[in-house]
């Protein structure tokens, strides 16, 4: 797939941890914490690597297989709550996105965070009325990422061709629902989770091009 002179895309579906908000350090580290009291040594690189863009069902079965414990029922409970603690002091925007998201004009957010959560987290960041009412979570549909139903239902809800839209995503699940939705897919690769060679990694997923910081991602979209 090849990008033509200028992108034009009808819609950009945004993913929201790690793309809009530099949150996937916030949000996963508590992970190392819960795993530490059930007896199994986990960094906060594994989780980022395992649990990244993923529904917390494949983060279960993921972390089970990887560090050979059994996930308590309440383990996502406690992993949340302290994901909230973090997000009133270190919760931020990614930088430059407003400006971005500010110049689109038909944009949306297609994210496998909870409608809850996405409405303090984006609140809380002053990104929530860019985007109200667009804004679309996993739990809204049968599968979430890696399968392209979020993003296919994001489309549906906007009335655009999914072959019209571009996703901005920053996970290798993400990129591949992407894909699989027929999209063409912008990675990013510039939030505080992304290690040495996040963005070649989308690229070798499907990415049609990753971009490093937002206003280059802008520059790419508007031009």
């Amino acid at each position: 797939m090849r990008f033509e002179a200028s992108l034009n895309p009808d819609l950009v579906i945004f993913d929201c941890d790690g793309v809009l908000i530099d949150s996937e350090v916030v949000a996963n580290a508590p992970i190392v914490q819960a795993l530490a009291k059930l007896g199994a040594r986990a960094t906060l690189d594994d989780i980022l690597k395992e649990c990244v863009g993923i529904s917390r069902p494949l983060a279960t079965a993921k972390i089970e297989a990887r560090f050979g414990v059994r996930v308590p029922g309440d383990f996502w409970d406690e992993v949340h709550a302290e994901a909230v603690k973090a997000w009133l002091t270190d919760l931020k925007a990614v930088d430059g996105v407003e400006a971005v998201v500010a110049s689109l004009p038909r944009k949306c957010v297609a994210s496998g965070s909870g409608p809850q959560t996405l409405r303090k987290t984006l609140g809380q960041v002053g990104l929530w009325d860019y985007f109200d009412p667009h804004i679309f979570s996993a739990h809204q549909v049968q599968r979430g990422k890696p399968a392209p139903d979020l993003f296919l239902f994001a489309a549906e809800q906007m009335g655009v061709d999914p072959v019209r839209c571009i996703v901005i995503e920053d996970s290798v699940p993400g990129v591949r629902a992407g894909r699989a939705a027929n999209m063409r897919v912008l990675g990013f690769a510039g939030a505080s989770h992304c290690r040495e060679g996040h963005a070649e990694a989308l690229l070798r997923e499907g990415a049609n091009r990753v971009f490093k910081t937002m206003d280059e991602l802008g520059k790419a979209l508007l031009t």
